[in-house]
């Protein structure tokens, strides 16, 4: 299959990179990484998560955020809302678009959620019918696509499953999330084969933890199937909890660089994203987790 002309990157590092992040992160840390992304030219960023501060302390901010970011106009900044409160929280607070998220395992769902797959879809009724009336799209996100930390194998008839509820009930794209890292290019490619029997390669998306070293053969293995939107997480920012000290989000770096190489367009700077990963990197007492971006800043 052709290669796509154009791929559009999701950031999430803003969001699912810095959300199990300890200690706390200066508002103004996060607003510069927001402010540096979009300057490189990033057009979709997960800004926050609305969801219970009890769970996600590190999201806590997140109404700040938005009401006090430096907004670009090119830019969609989205928001996770786990249930209609979080909606209008990020509604009230400016987000461009939301997103909801369910498991493509029943353990998981209720281990994360408690609840059922099918409860866990319920509860995004109200959401998306508050979300048609104020015209805000809706974004799925379907976790343990390729694995699942407490029942291994995920038959790809229930990641289908999820995916044709979440489109059905007006989700105008469904990511899917390798929440633990454990696919490989034939298990991807397994996955899709079932999946755009059923839904169009624009439908879909891909959300890949490189927790295995994975991520990017199992991203080229997406793109060789048409789908043409990929997440990512600038310096590779979020671990993965069920693998202690293993990485988790793909660093959008090294996805920058892959795309740059198949003659892809991202809109993205590379060089401009560099200096952003190792700036959030350098707030964080860290080193970047991208490859890419450790190679350019050290050469050789």
């Amino acid at each position: 299959m052709t290669l796509p002309q154009r791929v559009s990157i999701v950031e999430v590092g803003p969001r699912d990179g810095l959300q199990n992040e300890a200690g706390t992160i200066p508002l103004e840390v996060k607003l510069q990484l927001l402010d540096d992304l979009a300057n490189a030219g990033l057009e979709v960023l997960e800004a926050g998560s609305f969801v219970n501060p009890k769970w996600v302390p590190q999201m806590a901010d997140s109404e700040a955020v938005f009401q006090q970011m430096q907004r670009h106009g090119n830019v969609r900044y989205t928001a996770l809302t786990p249930n209609l409160q979080g909606f209008e929280r990020a509604l009230a607070a400016g987000a461009d678009e939301v997103a909801v998220f369910a498991a493509a395992s029943e353990t998981f769902s209720r281990k994360n959620i408690n609840c059922d797959i099918g409860d866990s879809l319920k509860r995004f009724e109200s959401v998306m019918a508050a979300a048609s009336a104020s015209n805000i799209p809706v974004r799925g996100y379907v976790s343990c696509v390729l694995g699942c930390p407490y029942e291994g194998y995920i038959n790809p008839a229930a990641v289908a499953g999820v995916s044709a509820a979440l489109l059905d009930m007006g989700c105008y794209e469904v990511s899917l999330g390798d929440t633990i890292g454990t696919g490989s290019a034939g298990s991807m490619a397994s996955l899709l084969d079932v999946l755009l029997a059923c839904f169009r390669p624009e439908q879909l998306a891909v959300h890949c933890h490189d927790t295995y070293g994975q991520a990017l053969a199992n991203i080229l293995v997406a793109l060789q199937h048409g789908i043409a939107t990929v997440d990512a997480s600038v310096a590779g920012l979020g671990g993965c909890p069920y693998a202690r000290g293993a990485s988790g989000n793909v660093a959008t770096e090294d996805v920058v660089y892959m795309l740059n190489g198949l003659g892809i367009a991202t809109g993205v700077d590379l060089d401009n994203l560099v200096a952003a990963g190792n700036a959030i990197s350098t707030a964080l007492g860290r080193t970047t987790q991208s490859r890419v971006a450790r190679a350019l800043t050290n050469p050789q």
